[in-house]
């Protein structure tokens, strides 16, 4: 998601990363008023903050994509370089780390 700023017009002026004080109103990176905007803009820092919004979802979907690849065989986990086992396993393990410690935070009245 993408936070814009708009004239009187209706037209975006500005693209953030987080809510400012004057934009609450937020849109899909996928938007194609969002994509004409930055495709005009002539400042590179509204495509920037997009880009790197866009990068963090695009991540999980190749890492996603390489698991499903891996699961199905198609390639082995062991084809991909050393440098790239390493970030994958890290994120693994933090992952699976952060949803040990969510369920312990669960509201599970069983376990007392």
């Amino acid at each position: 998601m993408a936070y814009i700023e708009r004239n009187e017009a209706g037209q975006i002026t500005a693209v953030f990363e987080s809510a400012q004080n004057s934009t609450q109103e937020f849109l899909s990176i996928d938007s194609a008023e969002l994509i004409d905007y930055l495709t005009q803009v002539s400042s590179s820092n509204d495509a920037r903050k997009v880009l790197s919004t866009s990068d963090i979802t695009l991540i999980r979907v190749l890492e996603d994509l390489i698991n499903t690849l891996i699961d199905k065989k198609v390639i082995l986990f062991t084809d991909l370089p050393i440098a790239a086992r390493e970030k994958l396993a890290n994120r693994e393990k933090i992952r699976g780390h952060l949803n040990s410690l969510e369920n312990l935070m669960g509201d599970d009245e069983g376990l007392l």
